[in-house]
This record gives C-alpha cells, structure tokens and sequence, in this order.
C-alpha cells in the first residue's frame, strides 16, 4: 500500500468538498481535515472533520506543511488571497492539486497552490498563477497567461494567447477572444463574451462583454 502525503484543507463549504472530490481521485494525499470558523468545530463534511479555526493553523501547519486554501471565489476573493499568504507566512507547502480527468500539458506551468478541477483542459505554453482555481470543464488553450488567484470558472473559455491579470474571476461559460487582455481585479460575468482589452478594472457581462 502506498503511503500518502497528509494535506490540510483551509475553507470549508461547496467548493471545498468538490476539492475533496478531486484530491480524492487523485490518490496522492491523505486529507488530514478542514480549517474554517469555530461554530463547525466538530462537524463532518464528507466524512472528514472540521478540526480548527484560523487560530490553530500555525500548530496544524507546524504538523502538517501541505495546505490547499479550499475556500470558494464567487464575489470577491479577498479572503482566499488572505488565506494563501497567511498559510504561506507560516510555511505551508502548497502542492498543484489535479484531477486525472484533467489535462494539462506538459508544456504548460501551474504553479504552487492551484487546484485544477475534472474535465479541464491546460494546453501548451499555458502558465497558470499561484492559488488559482481552474474549475470544472474550463478551457484554457496554448500560450496563456494567467496571474495569481484567480478563478476559471465552470465551461470558461480562455482562447489562445490571452493574458489574464492578478484576481481575476471569468464566470461559467464566459468566453475570451483570442488574444485578449484582461487587467487585474475584474469579474467576467457569466456568459460574457469579451472581444477586446479589458484595461479598466472592473465587472463586465453581456456579448459582447460591457462594464456594468
């Protein structure tokens, strides 16, 4: 029997047990329990325990280096980005956690603390940032860059050659031309279709995509 490396899990709720489902299929880690607020001290999800709060995680990472923050990005990600640097301070290893229904080319770069979901696609010469989520059935083709926490939502589209700034959200079935830049600190509404540069920081919805 293979030995597996423990992980701890930092955010509880919808987006966290779909992580679990993934890690979960990946095989590699032992999923210690998860981090959230002090009222779900002693609860389940999944069948794993809420085992601490903030308060505990330097003792739970002094235990425990790898972290995967598996708090949501709907609205806002500040408190997710609040997490990863916290986590970060006080040393934790933050593994790329990849499900096997995934594909991500060889060619491409994830970095430390991104969590690609089932069916998504990563092709060649593709970076993706620290702390993303790229999540189920994204696409994100050749030669894209991607920055820092940020999140692909389900059935995003990010054609070739795209670059995508720090804290960016692109909602579910969102769609960017080829191309296309977009700064950081914007949300892509959900079936956005954005045809050119996005340089103003902002939401944007409709096709083609507008700021609210």
């Amino acid at each position: 029997m293979i030995e597996k490396n423990p992980i701890l899990l930092v955010g509880g709720g919808g987006h966290c047990a779909s992580v679990i489902d993934v890690i979960e299929s990946q095989g590699a880690y032992q999923i210690i329990g998860i981090v959230d607020k002090e009222e779900f001290k002693g609860q389940q999800l999944l069948g794993y325990n809420y085992i601490g709060e903030d308060k505990d995680l330097p003792d739970l990472i002094s235990k425990f280096k790898n972290v995967v923050i598996t708090l949501g990005m709907i609205k806002s990600n500040t408190l997710r980005v609040k997490l990863f640097n916290l986590t970060k301070s006080l040393g934790a290893n933050f593994p790329v956690i990849k499900s096997p229904s995934a594909h991500v080319s060889r060619y491409s770069k994830i970095s430390p603390g991104t969590v690609v979901m089932h069916h998504a696609i990563v092709n060649s010469h593709s970076k993706i940032g620290e702390n993303c989520i790229i999540n189920t059935k994204a696409l994100i083709e050749h030669d894209c860059i991607i920055g820092n926490h940020c999140h692909m939502s389900t059935a995003a589209t990010v054609n070739g050659s795209c670059t995508i700034g720090d804290n960016v959200m692109i909602g579910s079935n969102s769609v960017l031309l080829n191309g296309v830049k977009v700064i950081s600190n914007t949300i892509i509404g959900a079936g956005g279709v954005v045809v050119k540069n996005v340089d103003v920081a902002g939401t944007l919805v409709g096709n083609p995509a507008k700021t609210l």
